[in-house]
C-alpha cells in the first residue's frame, strides 16, 4: 500500500515508476529479418549494377536493363514479394530507368497469347467445377488397373492421365488437379514406418510420375505451359515478318516429343519403383472393384458436364484447324490472319457464360464468381516475361550476354540442340521455367543469326530445355505440389529427374533435325 504522505503530494506520480523493458534489440532483429533482407536485396543489387557496372561505351541501356534484371529475378528466386507483384515491377521500372515508355510495356501484359491463356484457364476451372477430371482419371485408371492389380500398367494409367490433362491447361493447375486424385488412390495404402517397401516406393512413382507427367504433356501444346507460349510470343515479337508458329504445327512437333519422353518417364519409374513382388503386395489394398464404387458414386454424366465437355472439344478442333499446312490454310484463312488463337479460346470461354446448365433457373455453365480462383499470378508472370524479352532485345543487352555463348558457335550442326537444351536445362533447377526462357531465348536467337543458322534450331531446344526442371521442389510449382504430399524426397527427385533430363534431351536431339526441320522449315533462310 502507498505511503499517506505520497497520496497527500500532488506532484507525486499516481504510480511507483517502473522501468519498461529494453525492447530495441528485438525491434532491430525483427526489422532485419530473413523476408526483408531478401526483399532490400532486388533493388540493393539494382543500384550497385545501375552506379558500379560499366559494360562498354554506349551501353547504358543494356546497364540499366541488366539492374532491373537483377531485381526481379532475385524477388522471383527468393519469393521476398509475391510472384504476381513482382511480375508487374517491370510496369514501373521500365519507365524509371528509361527503357521504354509505359504504355509499351503495358501492351506486353495483353496479347493474342495471354488471352489464350485466360481463355484457357476460364475452361480449366470449368473442368474443375463439373469433376470432370475427377471422372476422367477414375476411368483411365480403373481401366489400366488390371485385376489383379498391375503396378507398371497402373501406373502408366495415372501418369497417361495427368499428361493428357497437361496438354490442354497450365502444368501448375494440372498437378493441383491430379495430385489429389493420385493421393485419394494412395490413401487405400497403410503409412508408417512398418509399411512395406514395395508399397512405399510405388507412391513415391505414382507422385513423382504425376509431377513430371504434367511436365511433359504441357510440352506437347502451346496451352500446356506458359514457356511454349513465350516461345511463340518472342518468335512473333523477333520476326513478324516470318510465319508465326500455331497450335497446330506445335503439336505436329511437340507430341511426337513429349510421347518419347513420357515413355522414357514411365521405364525409368518402373525400373526404379516396381519390382516383381510388388503387384502381389499392392493387391491386398486396391483392387479395380473399388475404383469402379467410386466411379458409380459419380453417378451419370449431366447435362452441364456434356456442355463442358462439347466446347472444350470444340475448342482444341477449332485450335487444331486454324492454320494446318501452307497448301490447306485452315478456317483462319477466311479472316484474313486477323483471328488468333487467343481469340478462339476467349470466344469458347465467353459461351461458358451463356450456356444454361439447366441446374437451377438462370444459371450458366459458369458465373464470374467460380472465376476469382483464376490463376492471375501465371498472367502476370506471362506478361512480365514478354516484357522482359522486349527489353533485352531493345537495350542490347543481348549483344552483351550472347558473348558469354559464343562457345556455341563451335559446335557441329546436330550438337546445337543438346547443348542448347543443356545451357537451359542447367539454369531452370535455380529459376521458374518461363523466367528461364525470358532469359536463355533472347540469347539463343542472337547467336542463331550470328552463327547464320535457323533461330528455331536453337530456340526450340532453349524452351523445352527450360521446362526439363525435374531436380529440385522449387524448380517449378508444380513439383512442389507434389513434394507437398510427403511422399517423396529431393534425393528420388534426383534420381528420376538426371537420367529423365538425358532421355529429354537426347529425345530433342533426335526430332529437333529431323522432324523440327520439317514443320518449322528450318532450311529456310530467316
Amino acid at each position: 500500500m502507498a505511503d499517506q504522505s505520497t497520496i497527500d503530494d500532488p506532484k507525486a506520480p499516481l504510480l511507483p515508476l517502473q522501468k519498461l523493458p529494453d525492447n530495441s534489440n528485438n525491434s532491430f532483429k525483427s526489422i532485419l529479418n530473413k523476408n526483408n533482407i531478401c526483399i532490400l536485396l532486388g533493388p540493393l543489387s539494382c543500384f550497385l549494377i545501375f552506379f558500379f557496372v560499366d559494360l562498354g561505351p554506349g551501353r547504358q541501356s543494356s546497364r540499366n536493363m541488366l539492374a532491373v534484371l537483377a531485381w526481379v529475378f532475385l524477388w522471383w528466386l527468393t519469393g521476398a514479394v509475391p510472384m504476381a507483384v513482382t511480375s508487374m515491377a517491370p510496369l514501373f521500372l521500365f519507365p524509371l530507368f528509361g527503357l521504354a515508355k509505359a504504355d509499351e510495356v503495358a501492351k506486353s501484359y495483353m496479347d493474342d497469347i495471354i488471352a489464350l491463356v485466360l481463355g484457357s484457364f476460364i475452361l480449366a476451372l470449368a473442368v474443375e467445377h463439373y469433376n470432370i477430371h475427377r471422372r476422367l482419371a477414375l476411368n483411365i485408371t480403373s481401366f489400366f488397373c488390371g485385376d489383379p492389380v498391375n503396378p507398371p500398367l497402373l501406373l502408366l494409367g495415372i501418369c497417361s492421365t495427368s499428361a493428357f490433362v497437361s496438354m490442354w491447361m497450365h502444368n501448375t493447375p494440372a498437378a493441383v488437379m491430379m495430385i489429389p486424385v493420385a493421393t485419394g488412390i494412395l490413401q487405400r495404402f497403410p503409412t508408417g514406418e512398418d509399411v512395406h517397401p514395395d508399397v512405399r516406393k510405388f507412391c513415391k512413382a505414382v507422385i513423382l510420375g504425376v509431377i513430371y507427367a504434367v511436365a511433359v504433356g504441357g510440352m506437347s501444346t502451346l496451352t500446356g505451359t506458359g514457356v511454349n507460349l513465350i516461345l511463340v510470343g518472342m518468335w512473333e515479337s523477333y520476326f513478324p515478318q516470318e510465319k508465326p508458329i500455331s497450335f497446330s504445327s506445335w503439336f505436329l512437333f511437340g507430341f511426337p516429343l513429349a510421347l518419347l519422353i513420357f515413355f522414357a518417364l514411365w521405364a525409368i519409374l518402373c525400373l526404379f519403383y516396381c519390382s516383381k513382388g510388388s503387384a502381389k503386395v499392392l493387391s491386398s489394398y486396391l483392387d479395380k472393384e473399388h475404383l469402379k464404387r467410386e466411379l458409380e458414386s459419380l453417378g451419370p454424366m449431366a447435362f452441364a458436364e456434356k456442355m463442358v465437355l462439347a466446347v472444350f472439344g470444340a475448342l482444341v478442333f477449332l485450335w487444331m484447324t486454324r492454320s494446318i499446312t501452307n497448301d490447306v490454310p485452315g478456317w483462319g484463312a477466311l479472316f484474313h490472319g486477323r483471328v488468333g488463337d487467343g481469340t478462339v479460346s476467349v470466344m469458347m470461354a465467353t459461351l461458358l457464360f451463356v450456356i444454361p446448365n439447366k441446374k437451377n433457373e438462370g444459371e450458366k455453365l459458369m458465373d464470374w464468381n467460380k472465376c476469382k480462383k483464376l490463376h492471375w499470378n501465371i498472367v502476370l508472370l506471362l506478361g512480365a516475361g514478354f516484357a522482359i524479352a522486349d527489353g533485352v532485345r531493345t537495350s542490347g543487352l543481348t549483344d552483351v550476354l550472347s558473348e558469354n555463348l559464343k562457345f556455341l558457335e563451335a559446335a557441329p550442326y546436330l550438337a546445337m540442340a543438346p547443348l542448347a537444351c543443356l545451357v537451359s536445362g542447367t539454369v531452370t533447377e535455380f529459376t521458374t521455367n518461363n523466367a528461364t526462357t525470358t532469359l536463355v531465348v533472347p540469347l539463343l536467337i542472337e547467336l542463331a543469326q550470328s552463327m547464320k543458322v535457323h533461330p528455331l534450331l536453337l530456340m526450340i531446344p532453349g524452351a523445352i530445355g527450360a521446362q526439363f526442371a525435374f531436380l529440385l521442389p522449387t524448380s517449378t510449382p508444380s513439383n512442389i505440389v507434389g513434394f507437398t504430399t510427403g511422399h517423396i524426397e529431393i534425393k528420388d527427385m534426383i534420381k528420376i529427374g538426371i537420367p529423365l533430363k538425358i532421355a529429354g534431351t537426347a529425345a530433342l536431339s533426335l526430332l529437333m533435325p529431323t522432324l523440327g526441320a520439317l514443320v518449322f522449315e528450318t532450311s529456310k533462310k530467316v
